[in-house]
């Protein structure tokens, strides 16, 4: 008779179970990623092309059953740029089971740094800060996997020296949004001042960026600037085209920061045929030519539709796919190290750390993560806007490793 209850009661239990709802990530075999974006609020413009570029990516590789054979799921929820937005965001995404965070914004990933520590799971913060956290060491949970604010100020300068023929007494104007994010690399820009013998001035932008005639007068006329660096975003890169141009300034003197680089950027401005010269970085490759992109393509076309209207934004939407493509390599090394999976965000913080060699057919820099270089060397590209469209300008390079050394270490002596 008590076999007989204790058998009843587990066939009981397991109904219950089941009428209860799903499984457990693992037991579906399946991984969660939270998607922080912004596709409404001030810097909508990146996120209405990037984040369609991470989820055509996690679709084509659930199309091929998935990483080994568990499928991704993405949960996307927009914080419209905004602090709270984005906490709250954590939570709900840390509710949903996710081992991994793709950040969006530096005064996000700031607020969020101790959080992700405390609960040992990793984010990502591609292209922007916090800079001091390409130090695994030291911020063990954060991973910038692309090159940071810091990385794409030494870069610029040394793009700048070549464009001049030198650095040594030529005046850089230095053109910012007055932001956390605006404001990360004016250090690293004061030492290579000092280093190199050039004039820096700085010009602050206030939020929300969309006036700065004053800004571009001073530059061209007053300072009379020999080479311009930008670091803007959302609005504010193509109103400092249209403005630097309307004062008569060069646009091939001027090298934009990451988020100021994109097609939509150049045709808010006026179109590729007013932005004939301007120089942008890159830390993904530009352009529709790349394997992975003919593959979505394909994609798309067995499935009878046409290409997402996105994927001509090439890029905003390269570089969604190249941060979906790099989460989804970290969680392929954690599940080969776990294949039993019930991953945790400890297991793809090593997968992170186990990346090497990964370019992804060139859309990827040759990226190498390790647990000391959680930003994966910093590389950066320049595309100058040439005939009506980006032509590339360098290949791969990164610059001043001394000068970034200082400043990681002075960074990590302070944490």
């Amino acid at each position: 008779m008590r076999k007989c209850i204790a058998v009843m009661i587990g066939l009981l239990v397991l109904a219950v179970a089941t009428l209860a709802g799903p499984w457990p990530a693992a037991a579906q075999k399946e991984v969660v990623i939270g998607l922080q974006c912004d596709r409404t609020g001030a810097t909508q413009t990146v996120g209405v092309n990037l984040c369609p570029g991470y989820h055509d990516y996690v679709k084509l590789v659930n199309g091929k059953g998935g990483i080994e054979g568990f499928k991704i799921k993405a949960i996307e929820i927009d914080h419209e740029y905004k602090v709270p937005q984005g906490m709250e965001a954590y939570e709900r995404h840390k509710k949903e089971g996710a081992v991994l965070i793709g950040l969006y914004g530096t005064p996000h990933t700031q607020a969020l740094t101790q959080k992700l520590t405390e609960d040992r799971i990793p984010g990502t913060s591609p292209g922007f800060g916090t800079a001091a956290a390409a130090d695994g060491t030291k911020y063990p949970y954060v991973f910038p996997i692309a090159a940071t604010y810091w990385s794409q100020a030494t870069a610029a300068v040394k793009f700048a020296g070549d464009q001049m023929g030198g650095l040594k007494g030529k005046k850089i104007a230095y053109l910012f949004f007055d932001n956390p994010a605006g404001r990360e690399p004016l250090p690293v820009l004061e030492d290579l001042a000092a280093k190199e013998g050039f004039q820096l001035k700085v010009f602050a932008v206030p939020p929300p960026g969309i006036e700065m005639g004053a800004q571009a007068l001073d530059i061209a006329q007053r300072y009379r600037a020999d080479f311009v660096i930008t670091h803007l975003f959302g609005r504010s890169p193509s109103v400092s085209i249209k403005e630097l141009k309307r004062v008569g300034y060069p646009l091939r003197k001027v090298a934009a920061f990451v988020w100021g680089a994109s097609e939509a950027d150049i045709e808010a401005a006026g179109g590729m045929a007013q932005a004939e010269g301007y120089n942008a970085l890159q830390f993904a490759g530009v352009g529709a030519d790349y394997p992975v992109l003919n593959e979505i393509r394909e994609m798309y076309k067995k499935e009878g539709k046409e290409p997402p209207k996105e994927m001509a934004s090439t890029v905003f939407y390269n570089r969604g796919v190249l941060i979906a493509a790099v989460h989804l390599e970290a969680v392929r090394n954690a599940l080969k190290a776990k294949p039993a999976g019930n991953i945790t965000g400890v297991d793809v913080k090593a997968g992170f750390e186990r990346i090497k060699g990964f370019t992804l057919g060139g859309l990827v820099p040759p990226l190498e993560i390790s647990p000391s270089d959680h930003e994966g060397g910093g590389w950066v590209q320049i595309y100058t806007v040439k005939n009506g469209k980006f032509v590339k300008a360098t290949e791969w390079f990164k610059a001043y490793p001394d000068v970034l050394a200082k400043h990681i270490k002075e960074a990590g002596a302070k944490k």
